[in-house]
């Protein structure tokens, strides 16, 4: 997006790209990191197909309110952010004064609308954004609502362990809307299931970056990374190192490691908190980290990642 709409997105745009990249690895605290996670789930993943209204306020402005209710039905949703309460999310988009408001879309920040306060004003800027992106309407909407049943086919196909036959159905998904992040993201997380590897880094490093550094390609980047980690094998002796010494924390990461491998997420989840329950330090915080890239392959918004997220924090603020 070009012009006056497109004001001040730059730094706020550097911020995002930075922040997903790696969130197992920004040294965040446990806090932050739940900011962070709020920040995708009700933002990041919405602005996927619908424009998302973000505004820092400390006191909600009631114009906006109502044209967003009564731009709904064309894709906008608003999201509010106390900046007494969302600190850190206030600092990293560099927020000075309130209200400020940004518009999302795809996982990016497209436009700083904050300079508009009146209906007519912001009437006029909706349109225009909705008009540009091509929400809700037309080529782009007739698409989503054909691939969103073949996505959930695929994600339940996935969910059941079956592959290569996920693997199938983002393939065909993928044909249709080769530029959809969510649909990438699905069809390379199915290829890491089939054990497709090699294939995987083919298809990420073919994106176009609009597409390369959306949320749903990190989350495929980290179930990757986890795949790899530790071959699926038999893990007999590695257990039996562990009977002789549970305080044996290298041999215990890589049984979550094959655990990962093999798709038990729950064993994984339970050997990594072991680790960060017996010495939250060691290796640097490699547990934790790795705990927390699994919940990332997993997805922020899933409520698995959520009860997980319960543990850990029930370990380190207890």
């Amino acid at each position: 997006m070009t012009g006056p709409l497109a004001a001040h997105m730059g730094a706020q745009h550097g911020y995002w790209q930075r922040s997903e990249t790696s969130v197992a690895t920004l040294g965040l605290s446990e806090a932050e990191r739940e900011a962070i996670a709020r920040l995708e789930r009700d933002v990041i993943e919405p602005s996927m197909t619908a424009l998302v209204i973000l505004e820092f306020c400390t006191q909600p402005s009631p114009a906006l309110e109502k044209l967003v209710a009564e731009y709904a039905s064309k894709g906008v949703k608003l999201v509010r952010l106390d900046v007494a309460k969302d600190r850190l999310i206030a600092a990293q988009f560099r927020v000075q004064a309130v209200p400020t408001v940004y518009a999302f879309y795809q996982g990016q920040p497209v436009a700083d609308i904050t300079s508009y306060r009146t209906e007519a004003q912001l009437k006029a800027v909706f349109d225009q954004l909705l008009t540009q992106l091509k929400i809700g309407t037309g080529e782009a909407a007739d698409q989503q609502a054909e691939i969103e049943p073949l996505m959930a086919m695929g994600e339940q196909i996935l969910a059941e362990g079956d592959g290569p036959r996920a693997v199938s159905v983002f393939r065909q998904i993928f044909d249709l809307a080769p530029d959809n992040p969510e649909v990438a993201g699905g069809l390379a997380r199915a290829l890491v299931a089939a054990g497709e590897f090699d294939e995987v880094d083919l298809l990420l490093g073919s994106l176009p970056a609009q597409v390369a550094d959306k949320p749903p390609l990190a989350r495929a980047r980290a179930a990757l990374e986890l795949a790899r980690a530790v071959p699926a094998a038999d893990t007999g002796a590695i257990e039996a190192r562990i009977a002789a010494n549970p305080d044996d924390h290298d041999a215990r990461f890589e049984l979550a490691g094959a655990k990962a491998a093999a798709g038990d997420r729950d064993g994984a989840a339970d050997d990594l908190l072991e680790i960060v329950a017996r010495d939250p330090d060691w290796n640097e915080g490699a547990a934790r980290k790795r705990f927390l890239q699994l919940l990332e392959a997993q997805g922020f918004a899933d409520p698995w990642t959520r009860s997980q997220r319960r543990r850990l924090s029930a370990l380190i603020f207890t």
